[in-house]
């Protein structure tokens, strides 16, 4: 199929398809003559990933094309493809492991990593030290404490005990994919759009939650 009809094909625009191009967010299509490409299914897929990552997930353009390489690439294990999706949705904060970052010379902010690390040892995760994750926890840690919030923390355990039910449900989710491709996407869209799902399921329940504890009481 031409640009076109990968256009209707999908609803996003030529000119945005052209620009996806441009940037190496989708793969090029077999020249047919100078000016004229073929597309097929593959590329169909591709776009809706990006719509995926791009409009549902909220990642940036570089983001995106740092997941999709990691999906086009060769012999890549799921759980490097697992840590890049991680790193894309993570957002950017002060680097637990970067001594040139200038808030690495503040005292509270090497608490605040001694603290995170402190709990996920004692919760018994093996994950490396310094990651995105660890480091927003530090951060989490740190602006608790600056807000003099510490008691949240005292619900860390139920966060994470959800967490870890989510985390093996997901991961299952992805084992019983028989295609290493289909593993792969699963991969990633489950971490990026698990974010997305997460933070919708959060909200209704504090809703539900909220209305049984206090719209019943302030109503009686």
């Amino acid at each position: 199929m031409r640009v076109g009809e990968l256009s209707r094909r999908t609803g996003i625009p030529v000119p945005t398809i052209k620009y996806y191009l441009r940037e190496g967010l989708l793969p090029h299509g077999e020249l047919t003559c100078p000016n004229q490409a073929q597309y097929g299914e593959r590329h169909i897929r591709r776009l809706k990933l990006l719509r995926a990552l791009l409009e549902v997930g909220g990642l940036s353009i570089a983001a995106a094309r740092e997941v999709v390489a990691e999906v086009d690439a060769p012999e890549v294990s799921l759980h490097q493809t697992l840590g890049v999706a991680q790193r894309a949705v993570t957002p950017p904060c002060v680097a637990a492991d970067d001594p040139d970052d200038p808030a690495w010379a503040d005292p509270a902010w090497h608490e605040a990593i001694g603290a995170a690390d402190a709990w996920v040892a004692g919760r018994g995760w093996r994950v490396r030290k310094g990651g995105p994750a660890s480091a927003s926890l530090a951060q989490l840690i740190r602006t608790l404490s600056d807000l003099g919030r510490l008691d949240l923390l005292g619900i860390l355990d139920d966060y994470a005990a959800a967490a870890e039910r989510l985390a093996a449900a997901e991961l299952d989710l992805v084992g019983r994919r028989a295609d290493p491709d289909g593993q792969v996407e699963s991969a990633v869209l489950g971490t990026v759009l698990g974010d997305a799902l997460l933070a919708t399921m959060r909200r209704l329940a504090q809703e539900d939650a909220s209305r049984r504890a206090f719209a019943t009481r302030e109503a009686s």
